[in-house]
C-alpha cells in the first residue's frame, strides 16, 4: 500500500472502486464465499446461495468481467473458481471486520 504522500494512479483508484461496487451486492458476496471453499458449477452455486441458475449466471458474468472468477470446461460442465487468492483474502478480511 502506498505510503503517506504517495500518489495512486487514477486507473488503480477506478478499478478499486469498481471492485468495491461489485462486492456491494449480497448475492455476489455469497457466490464468492461459496467459491472460496471449492470450485463449483452454476447449479451447485445456485443451490448453496439460494437463487436461480439464471441469477447465478448473471452474477458470475459480472464477476468474470471484473476478473474475480474464471471458468473451465469439464465435458459439458462449466466449473467456476476464484481467479486468485487476493479476492479470498479481501473477503475474509471484510467478513472479519463486519463481524467485530
Amino acid at each position: 500500500m502506498p505510503g503517506k504522500g504517495s500518489k495512486i494512479p487514477e486507473n488503480t483508484i477506478k478499478r478499486t472502486a469498481g471492485l468495491f461496487r461489485v462486492l456491494g451486492d449480497p448475492t455476489r458476496v455469497k457466490i464468492i464465499t461459496a467459491l472460496s471453499g471449492e470450485d463449483l458449477c452454476v447449479g451447485d452455486i445456485a443451490e448453496l446461495v439460494g437463487v436461480s441458475d439464471s441469477a447465478v449466471s448473471h452474477q458470475l458474468r459480472v464477476l468474470r468481467n471484473m476478473g474475480i472468477v474464471e471458468y473451465s470446461k469439464e465435458g459439458k460442465n462449466v466449473i467456476y473458481s476464484l481467479r486468485d487468492e487476493h479476492i479470498r483474502r479481501i473477503l475474509e478480511q471484510s467478513l472479519d471486520h463486519a463481524s467485530e
